[in-house]
């Protein structure tokens, strides 16, 4: 399992940097000798995304256990859904889009999408606890974008099509924050428009 940062002094894993979908592509065409350890490795992540996002709102901290309990903060909180977290839906839904191996996946989507459309789609906030307790008032185009391509994974119908939406009609990011919110709504536009995809073995 991915830990956080190389340093073993510094213990525990990131949701969002689990990404199953990349892991079974190695699994699948990486060198023979590393190809049990990728498969593994995209079961593995698979497993803790599932039990690791709150059971009501498919929000995941920012950090935790390898066992997917809380890590505290500073203030001796658990762990929130913040900016690090916001691309963690988009790597379930990939991977569930490309290969379909974890039916859990589409539950996830559905919270995740489902609390945030709740909480209104023009303003839901950009830090949560992973229960749902708003942790300030601002709304991101990065939280949004990587929030529609988690309709790859969720049931269809109007929900995951607001969401496609809202991307759709988000205005370019800029200003302070516009790095990292631009960089999802880049990925995510090409997700989105079919122009994030496998190119296998072949080149093709």
């Amino acid at each position: 399992m991915v830990r956080f940062v190389p340093a073993t002094w510094i213990d525990g894993t990131d949701a969002s940097y689990h990404l199953p979908a990349f892991y079974e592509l190695w699994s699948r065409w990486g060198p023979v000798a590393d190809r049990a350890f990728w498969a593994k490795a995209a079961d593995v992540s698979r497993d803790f995304l599932a039990r690791v996002t709150g059971p009501q709102t498919g929000l995941s901290p920012e950090r935790s256990n390898f066992d997917g309990s809380p890590i505290l903060d500073r203030d001796g909180q658990p762990m929130p859904f913040g900016p690090d977290s916001w691309r963690t839906a988009s790597n379930w839904s990939v991977d569930y889009s490309w290969w379909g191996k974890d039916p859990r996946q589409r539950a996830l989507s559905d919270r995740i999408q489902g609390f945030l459309s709740r909480q209104g789609m023009d303003r839901f906030a950009d830090r949560f606890t992973t229960d749902g307790k708003p942790l300030g008032s601002g709304h991101s185009a990065g939280l949004l974008a990587a929030t529609a391509v988690a309709g790859f994974a969720a049931t269809p119908g109007p929900v995951s099509k607001a969401f496609l939406q809202g991307l759709w009609d988000t205005p370019i990011p800029d200003g302070e924050f516009r790095y990292y919110a631009g960089l999802l709504y880049l990925m995510s536009m090409m997700h989105c428009a079919g122009e994030f995809r496998i190119i296998d073995a072949r080149g093709k």
